[in-house]
């Protein structure tokens, strides 16, 4: 039987997300889920219930009623969590902690809760990542805030009646926020310097065109999952310090910073505010969960010396309908890991939904070994299999005394032949077997990806030799006649195939140019 999904209206005070849009509910759809969505659940983002009804969805007047999953924005209040139905899946950002009694609620009705905000930060899990894209939003919508509150631009202005220097921004935290709040401030013009605790957020701030700010002390922030770990003392205090220089220059701060399980830590206090200008702005997007700034109310706007200070605590709701378009497709990617087909079921063996679960069928979950980092292999040289190690040394010395008495061999020869030949025998003698050695070692020390280019030296080199060959070629047909003729003859073709197979290239380059140019036109 059918799986029947429940999609209710989200009930927490200024929320306009919905956990469902007309897009997700024909993706379900025709994996053959049953949808029912909850009538105006998706008015306050832009989805009229119509939409929905056309995408094959049920529109009903509850949508908790019977439901076998639920899949919501928000937690679910205490009554609302009543509402479920016995063995039901409760899909959303749970957060257990922050609503009092709700497991004690869900427990006896068997109810297993996948929190969305457990979900691992791993490559494979990132197309289900509600907290990223969710963030990605937050950070373009704190800048968009801040500039509607600041008396002035972001960018540069030069204007008859005046000019403006750029804004002057920093961003506490490069986390997914973070580098979004970067992009907005950076294209909007305004002057961006950021600060984490994380040594490898440098390289991704520095790519945007941000200043990245560092701290004398030495430590490092990475903490699990990619968010940063609670740091030392001294690291916090000259992190302070920090700040309370950057609050005398800069005209926006926007702080993202969160740790995992704790309350967010107050990295802005009430002296480091004081040294703001008036008129300047404080984005706190870490207001949720206690805020960042001392002097921050979740949900309101204080005005604290002329320093406007936002603790905002709905940025992606005030991006109703993509928040809501981006939550939808993380909850479809989320249900291929629930099975397939028309059910949906929990598979424990998952590693994106066992870590995601708070219960399963009611009961709590011990929580997981920890994974031993994988070390790499060590790399070694795999003998001949037809020899032993001893055999390849004698072998490898074999062939090294082999070259040696060779060229001591070719060099006494030339010095015999040297008392009979003519006397300009030995020094052009000289001359080809260093050419040799020279044109070996060029070609060979060269790996097989640049031959091709290495075309255009030797044509020169062939040229060279063109020059030499017919000096040679004489009235009287003698061995240096015949050997500079050769010489000739071999120069002209490497030129002639060089000069084909670069035209060749050429045109193959052209054809690939010719349909690049055709799509850029469209």
């Amino acid at each position: 039987m059918a799986t029947i999904i429940g999609v209710p209206k989200e009930s927490l005070p200024g929320e306009k997300r919905v956990a469902a849009t007309p897009e997700s509910v024909k993706k379900l759809f025709q994996r053959g889920l049953v949808l029912r969505v909850e009538k105006g659940a998706g008015l306050a983002a832009g989805y009229a219930d119509e939409a929905y009804r056309l995408a094959g969805a049920e529109l009903v007047d509850d949508g908790w009623k019977d439901s076998d999953a639920v899949f919501k924005v928000r937690a679910p209040t205490v009554e609302e969590a009543g509402r479920l139905k016995d063995g039901a899946l409760l899909v959303c950002l749970l957060y257990p902690d922050r609503t009092p009694g709700l497991t004690d609620v869900l427990k006896p009705k068997k109810v297993t809760a996948l929190a969305l905000e457990k979900i691992p930060r791993v490559t494979r899990a990132q197309k289900m990542d509600v907290l990223s894209s969710q963030a990605n939003l937050s950070g373009y919508r704190a800048v968009v805030e801040a500039a509607a509150h600041l008396q002035g631009f972001f960018g540069p202005q030069v204007t008859a009646a005046g000019s403006t220097p750029p804004a002057k921004v920093l961003i506490i935290g490069a986390g997914v926020a973070g580098l979004a709040a970067i992009g907005a401030a950076r294209a909007l013009g305004a002057e961006v310097r950021a600060f984490d605790t994380r040594a490898a957020a440098r390289e991704q701030v520095e790519s945007m065109g941000a200043k990245f700010l560092e701290v004398t002390v030495k430590e490092l922030g990475e903490g699990g999952g990619g968010y940063a770990k609670v740091m030392s003392p001294e690291f916090i205090a000259a992190e302070m310090a920090l700040f309370r220089a950057q609050a005398k220059e800069v005209d926006v701060i926007i702080s993202t910073a969160l740790v995992p399980g704790t309350k967010a830590p107050v990295l802005l206090p009430r002296d480091v505010v004081e040294h703001l200008k008036p008129g300047s702005v404080v984005v706190d997007m870490a207001a949720e969960q206690g805020g960042n700034c001392e002097l921050c109310r979740p949900g309101e706007v204080v005005d604290f010396q002329g320093v406007k200070i936002l603790g905002f605590t709905d940025l992606p709701s005030r991006m109703a309908a993509t928040s809501s378009k981006f939550f939808a497709m993380n909850l479809v990617h989320l249900a291929g890991e629930l099975g397939q087909g028309d059910t949906l079921t929990v598979n424990l063996d998952n590693d994106v939904v066992r870590p995601s679960l708070v219960l399963h069928q009611g009961e709590t979950l011990p929580p997981l070994p920890p994974k031993a980092p994988s070390l790499p292999a060590p790399k070694s040289i795999a003998p001949r299999p037809d020899a032993k190690p001893k055999q390849q040394i004698m072998s490898q010395s074999g062939r090294a005394w082999g070259t040696t008495v060779g060229g001591l061999a070719l060099i006494s020869g030339l010095f015999v032949l040297g008392r009979f030949a003519p006397p300009d025998f030995l020094q052009h003698s000289t001359v080809f077997i260093l050419a040799c050695f020279v044109g070996w070692q060029v070609v060979w020390a060269v790996t097989p990806a640049l031959h091709t280019p290495l075309m255009s030296v030797t044509n020169a080199i062939s040229g060279i030799i063109i020059i030499g060959g017919m000096v040679q070629v004489g009235a009287h047909l003698d061995a240096a006649t015949i050997l500079g003729a050769i010489a000739v003859l071999f120069a002209a073709i490497n030129i002639s195939g060089g000069f084909l197979v670069t035209q060749r290239m050429l045109r193959m380059f052209q054809r690939e140019a010719a349909p690049a140019a055709s799509k850029g036109g469209r």
